[in-house]
């Protein structure tokens, strides 16, 4: 088990938010289907479990093979990607709320929720501080280096701010609801400004440099992370805002709900077909199975979470079916990651190191008898 984990990066846990996410969207669906509550609770603590899991073999990456995690930090295609371990406990913390109070109860669902929304946003925090001051002292990278990956760390503080306001009604009335909802706010901004300064980087890195790498093609879909997740974001401080500050603010959130939500999401939908013609691209030039293919799940379905927002505060049909369409598409691709991991562990080949660069032969060469070389 030890020598097993010696290559487990961070970008595991973006299992943990694909699944998480599956849960969370599916509970808020605008459509009622039987069963679908239970199938929802079940997947959450699937999602719980792989964290658990996930948890314990980190912990013994970092104690047996701390040279390898050193590495990992430093290492400018891995740093980001702890980001995710953030996003990973916020989005287990959050189902407990929303899916996982049906089994476990309220009381021990917010205690959940509480434990895991404060070790999820002060790990998101820092990994927004310390990735992008490590990726300009120590990792050096250049320009057309630029991927979608290096969004994770800086998303990560949005993923609290969309569901930091679930707690805020169990809170005591006043100011630390209050308090917790302006600090979900300022998260918010903190996160958008953050994202707005990366995401042209990594747009002037596609439009000039080309294609990505076929592995990292799947990468362009975590971009809808914090789109969707900003929409989502508005909308819940919306829903909270009524009785927790004053009147005009409380307005005002109504309205950057729609007002912000709209547009965002219109540039979101636009992005998710630019991605997927990337991806049908790759996949003709033999795009293969990745622990990358698992960017196709919890980007989107924060696209639902936000369809599902802009549904509740436009009462528009239209964003009723597109979160429905959205899901069908995040279960699909939900499915297709974990069938490949599920192989890939089974087989032990996502677990193994990276291979070997293959010895480059010099070319040979013979002497005739005369003595010319050939």
């Amino acid at each position: 088990m030890v020598t097993a984990v010696r290559h487990l990066g961070p970008n595991w846990y973006a299992s943990v938010m694909g699944t998480a996410i599956v849960a969370g969207a599916g509970a808020a669906l605008p459509v009622h289907l039987p069963g679908l509550r239970t199938i929802c609770a079940a997947v959450w603590l699937l999602s719980l479990a792989l964290l658990l899991a996930l948890l314990g073999a980190r912990a013994l990456h970092w104690r047996h093979h701390a040279d390898q995690a050193r590495a990992h930090l430093l290492d400018p295609a891995t740093a980001p990607f702890y980001g995710c371990l953030a996003m990973a406990l916020l989005a287990v913390g959050g189902g407990a709320l929303t899916v996982g109070r049906y089994w476990i109860g309220t009381t021990a669902a917010v205690a959940l929720d509480a434990v895991l929304f404060t070790a999820g946003t002060a790990v998101g925090l820092a990994a927004a501080l310390v990735v992008p001051y490590l990726m300009a002292v120590r990792h050096k990278v250049r320009p057309h280096e630029a991927t979608p990956v290096w969004l994770l760390p800086v998303v990560a503080p949005m993923v609290s701010a969309a569901l930091g306001p679930l707690l805020v009604p169990h809170l005591p009335a006043g100011q630390p609801r209050e308090t917790l909802l302006l600090a979900c706010f300022a998260m918010f901004g903190l996160s958008l400004l953050a994202t707005l300064l990366m995401l042209p980087l990594v747009f002037a890195r596609i439009v000039t440099g080309g294609p990505l790498p076929l592995a990292l093609t799947p990468t362009l879909f975590l971009v809808l992370g914090p789109l969707g997740q900003s929409t989502t974001a508005v909308g819940k401080f919306a829903d909270v805002a009524p009785g927790v500050v004053p009147a005009p603010y409380s307005q005002g959130f109504s309205a950057l709900a729609v007002l912000y939500g709209v547009p965002v999401m219109g540039f979101a939908l636009l992005w998710l077909g630019l991605a997927t013609a990337h991806v049908v691209r790759a996949r003709r030039h033999g795009m293969r199975f990745s622990m990358t293919w698992w960017a196709f799940t919890f980007p989107v379905g924060t696209c639902v979470t936000g369809a599902e927002a802009l549904a509740r505060h436009t009462g528009l049909a239209v964003y009723d079916w597109l979160a429905v369409g959205l899901y069908g598409a995040l279960v699909t691709a939900w499915g297709t990651a974990a069938l490949h991991t599920a192989r890939g562990l089974l087989s032990g080949a996502l677990l193994a190191g990276p291979r070997p660069a293959p010895a480059v032969l010099r070319p040979a060469t013979a002497r005739t008898t005369s003595g010319a070389v050939r």
